[in-house]
């Protein structure tokens, strides 16, 4: 049987489907979003929660003049199905293949590259004022979920937008959850919103009985809406969105289409800062999904039937981490655990339940986290937060500025690290080393295997002062025994003597270093290898009485070029460097070994060029 979405090529063909066909059009496009996503992997829960959400957007608005912009971005599947990407499914996050995220180079319908939150409605009410200033007839739409809402940023544009009368359409988009459960204030005030029973009754009972109204009555009709608005005011006292400035409309069904359509329709014709609050459920349409969403958030290849992975994963670095904060926080009262919303992601899952009293989850606020942090440290703890490289990088001033020039004993957790593959240019962890080398009082160290990140994080923890961060990759820990030797602050270590070249790595780019130095060694070149640890402080010494007798010092690193390893090196030594690192340029999707073979930071690749800088 000839199904709907077969015939879709645009989103104009939406707008040409009844509420019938859009219904059965949304079951379509879950099954081929779990079919899909099942084969190579991607965020499932938050798209299979936006299917009706998005046929709507497209059944009111015209993306190719009207712009839409998705926050975070890893729910916008659908509306790429909707907008002919649909034959590119199976390229989904792989090399030279369609972004998990928003994409300008994709479609004109995408109109903002998102990938991290909050960010949302400052992009939709800067085309809805570039709209204004041209005089173009045009709407702007953020989708935000209520996750990305407990973002500093996001109000900052709400109140912006709510301070002027300048045509804005924010849809909220509330399941609950970021990538776990929400927690904090705003989320109990959302919750409070949404299950208010009174107003659910009433407001049910108020919308069947304008919906049996005869056309006739039709001024009699638009008092009874005005009724409706005004009893809504009356039960729900606490008008957050309404004090800023903005019109609230909601709660509404997110997965009922002809409310959605009504409701959107309406929101567009009011021309005006306006909020639609839409109630959704993640992972809806998939009984795994529902059941566990955050495990379904982002997923690797899948049994559909079952919901197992494809393949069972050894223990990665976020879960020795979370293991061994259980152990740090068992021995002193002290140890407090920070997140901003991925206590999973982060592996502190295990810390929050045993200890919840020393576990705060902060919701997508870095800045805060940094802060708060450091309070904490001036009070006598010892906070470790738990952030992933990319997501730290919003908390840079509070690093510097409440964290460093405090000299605060605060501890960064770095989780994923150097190229995290699929994800794109946005979610790349090479720049932390360059914004935090430069930083005052800061210690920068880096694990090349399990049991390194155990003894550098019992010594940052215990035995160091002032900001420390320690910096892991994502995916399996690498059990190998470059962590025998014991972790003294500042010291890095030999791991394999030679003379003719010396081959200086950080973390866990060790083990391309050590690579290459076995290719080389096939060629009678003698390689040195040093785990430099630290890149701050470097162990000056030890490198320097290394370098005595080489011809030629190759740094390896899994950051950009610039900021590094390879630059804390050329200000101590003035022989010949050859540098490996990611070049000054996004990092686009592909897997991890797909972006270091592109790179050049692999170890065959570091071999040859060694061996062709030594015969020049």
């Amino acid at each position: 049987m000839r199904k709907i979405l077969d015939e879709l090529n645009s989103s104009d063909y939406v707008k040409k489907l009844n509420i019938s066909e859009l219904e059965i059009l949304a079951g379509e496009i879950r099954e081929f979003l779990i079919e899909n996503i099942s084969k190579h992997g991607g965020h499932l829960s938050s798209n299979l929660g936006t299917v009706e959400l998005t046929l709507a957007l497209h059944k009111v608005f015209d993306f190719s003049s009207d712009k839409i912009v998705w926050d975070v971005g890893h729910q916008s599947y659908t509306h790429k199905i909707l907008t002919g990407r649909r034959d590119s499914f199976n390229t989904l996050r792989q090399e030279n293949g369609i972004s998990g995220f928003p994409k300008t180079e994709e479609s004109e319908t995408d109109a903002f590259n998102t990938g991290h939150s909050s960010t949302s409605v400052s992009a939709a009410l800067g085309f809805a004022k570039a709209f204004e200033l041209n005089s173009i007839d045009a709407s702007a739409v953020a989708v935000i979920g209520d996750g990305a809402l407990t973002g500093g940023m996001a109000y900052e544009a709400l109140n912006h937008a709510g301070s002027g009368n300048t045509p804005l359409i924010v849809i909220l988009n509330d399941n609950g959850m970021s990538i776990s459960q929400n927690v904090g204030g705003l989320s109990q005030y959302l919750e409070k919103l949404s299950s208010s029973a009174r107003y659910i009754t009433l407001k049910t009972r108020v919308k069947n009985f304008l919906n049996n109204l005869p056309l006739v009555g039709e001024p009699f009709r638009k008092l009874a809406y005005r009724f409706k608005r005004v009893l809504k005011k009356i039960l729900l006292q606490k008008k957050l969105f309404e004090n800023m400035g903005l019109e609230y409309i909601g709660p509404i069904n997110g997965h009922d289409l002809k409310e959605l359509i009504t409701i959107i329709s309406y929101a567009k014709n009011m021309k005006k800062p306006v909020i639609v609050h839409a109630i959704t459920q993640k992972g809806k349409g998939y009984t795994h999904s529902e059941k566990n969403p955050s495990l379904f958030h982002g997923v690797n290849a899948f049994d559909p039937d079952t919901g197992q992975s494809s393949n069972c994963s050894p223990p990665s670095y976020s879960d020795i981490f979370g293991d061994e904060m259980v152990k740090l926080a068992e021995k002193s009262d002290r140890v407090v655990a920070i997140t901003a919303a991925m206590p999973d992601g982060t592996g502190l899952s295990a810390f929050a339940s045993k200890f919840p009293k020393r576990f705060f989850d902060v919701g997508i606020a870095e800045q805060h986290a940094v802060t708060f942090a450091s309070a904490l440290a001036k009070s006598g703890f010892i906070p470790v937060f738990a952030v992933y490289s990319t997501f730290l990088q919003r908390g840079y001033d509070q690093i510097l500025h409440d964290a460093a020039l405090q000299n605060l004993h605060t501890v960064f957790a770095i989780d994923r690290a150097g190229a995290t593959g699929s994800d794109g240019e946005t979610h790349q962890g090479i720049y932390d080393l360059s914004y935090l080398c430069h930083i005052p009082n800061m210690t920068i160290m880096a694990p090349s295997c399990e049991e390194e990140l155990r003894r550098m994080l019992n010594l940052a923890v215990f035995d160091c002062t002032g900001p420390v961060a320690i910096r892991y990759p994502k995916g399996t820990a690498d059990t190998g025994s470059f962590g025998s030797a014991p972790v003294k602050y500042g010291k890095g270590t030999i791991i394999r003597e030679g003379n003719d070249v010396l081959i200086v790595a950080l973390g866990t780019s060790l083990h391309d270093a050590c690579e290459a130095a076995e290719i080389l060694n096939t060629q009678e070149i003698s390689v040195g290898v040093m785990n430099a640890r630290f890149l701050k402080p470097f162990d000056s010494e030890l490198f320097l009485s290394s370098t005595k007798n080489c011809r030629l010092v190759a740094t390896v690193e899994d950051n950009v070029e610039i900021g590094g390893l390879a630059d804390t090196v050329r200000r101590i030594y003035s022989g010949k460097i050859l540098e490996f690192a990611y070049p000054d340029k996004p990092l686009v999707q592909g897997s991890i070994q797909q972006q270091k073979l592109r790179a050049g930071v692999d170890g065959k690749t570091i071999a040859e060029k060694i061996i062709k800088a030594l015969g020049d």
